[in-house]
């Protein structure tokens, strides 16, 4: 990337009063950063309380060289950097309405793997939470998923840990900049993982590890991946946060039952019991449900001879015939049918093996 191009993506991310969800949307107004402070008159018209926003940014001299300082720590430290809008930044993450303007990477891990999982949990993992841990990371092996976590302690941590052992490339997502790492625990693992897989941060250098910035990392979590596991949560927590984030964005979200009255399986059994979370009590639940067996493990399915569809069914049919793929809420504008009649179609549809459900609740034909 060009450096005056990182630079304007690093001043807009300064403006006082321009979040990450403005600053996302300046960018889709005018085309990229540089035109949202060079063109500012122009572009910005209709909207003058952020025309002198920028205007004023423009002419900080403090922006610029806090821009300057953050690109020569890139540069020294060869990370990659991810700019919103541009055709590298990952694809999955673009698609969330509130992805960061900017990410710094270091690692050699592909974002936009073809499998992506999120294992996530207490930091005050049990043994039960552990072994469930091993099992599962274990169980995916052969479908080769990169694992995604927050490199916290517990669940986390021991979840890149054993991607680490089985082969499998490993990314965390941290709450701070690459300036260092937190815990300081993890130190050795965080060096292995930019060996197979890398760290990744929408945080500036020097931004400690604050209590309101593990928000922030965990929908960055959530928007990376296919799918999003939680092994074992009380009722509040990183954990639960993750999977409403997920929840929101159209991602499968899994939990580990555990027994009641255990204080860390409390959060996920209240996401089974809610309907937050699909119940997983193995690998093959989910590789099932998100359609990743290994090829030759399913036996395909055809649709049932001479199955009679609804009036409501046969629209459905017909529309994904035209679009070839679509989702529910998409399903339901187009149809303009309400949502329980569409959720009630579309469970009929998949049991008579006339539609299919991929990841993130998208909807085709069998």
């Amino acid at each position: 990337m060009e450096k005056k191009t990182l630079r304007y993506h690093i001043a807009l991310t300064l403006v006082p009063g321009i979040g990450t969800v403005t600053g996302t949307k300046l960018i889709q107004l005018c085309g990229n950063a540089e035109n949202v402070f060079t063109r500012t008159n122009e572009m910005l018209k209709p909207f003058p309380r952020l025309c002198q926003m920028v205007r004023n940014a423009r002419n900080d001299k403090e922006i610029w060289k806090r821009a300057d300082e953050e690109i020569r720590f890139t540069e020294k430290y060869g990370l990659k950097v991810y700019c919103y809008g541009d055709k590298d930044y990952p694809a999955r993450l673009s698609q969330c309405h509130d992805a960061p303007v900017l990410l710094f990477y270091k690692g050699n891990a592909d974002l936009d793997a073809g499998r992506i999982i999120g294992i996530v949990g207490t930091r005050n993992a049990t043994d039960y939470g552990k072994k469930v841990t091993s099992e599962l990371v274990r169980g995916m092996m052969a479908e080769n998923p990169l694992v995604v976590s927050g490199l916290a302690c517990g669940i986390d941590s021991h979840a890149h840990r054993l991607a680490l052992e089985c082969g499998l490339e490993t990314v965390g997502v941290l709450g701070h900049g690459l300036d260092r790492i937190y815990p300081s625990a993890n130190q050795k693992l965080a060096e292995k993982m930019i060996r197979q897989g890398g760290l990744l941060t929408e945080f500036f250098s020097n931004t400690k590890p604050d209590r309101e910035n593990f928000p922030q990392r965990n929908r960055v979590i959530a928007g990376l991946c296919d799918a999003i596991i939680v092994i074992e949560a009380a009722q509040k927590g990183g954990a639960l946060i993750t999977s409403d984030i997920a929840n929101s964005y159209a991602r499968e979200v899994f939990a580990i039952p555990g027994r009641i009255g255990d204080k860390y399986s409390e959060g996920c059994n209240a996401l089974i019991n809610t309907n937050q979370a699909r119940l997983a009590l193995n690998a093959d639940d989910i590789l099932e449900t998100m359609q990743w067996k290994a090829s030759g493990e399913k036996t395909a399915t055809q649709p049932g001879l001479f199955v009679t569809l609804t009036g409501d069914e046969e629209k459905i049919v017909a529309l994904l015939k035209e679009k070839g793929e679509l989702g529910i809420d998409e399903i339901c504008r187009k149809t303009c049918l309400p949502v329980n009649k569409i959720s009630a179609s579309l469970l009929n549809l998949e049991l008579e093996n006339v539609v299919r459900c991929k990841p993130g609740k998208i909807f085709s034909l069998e």
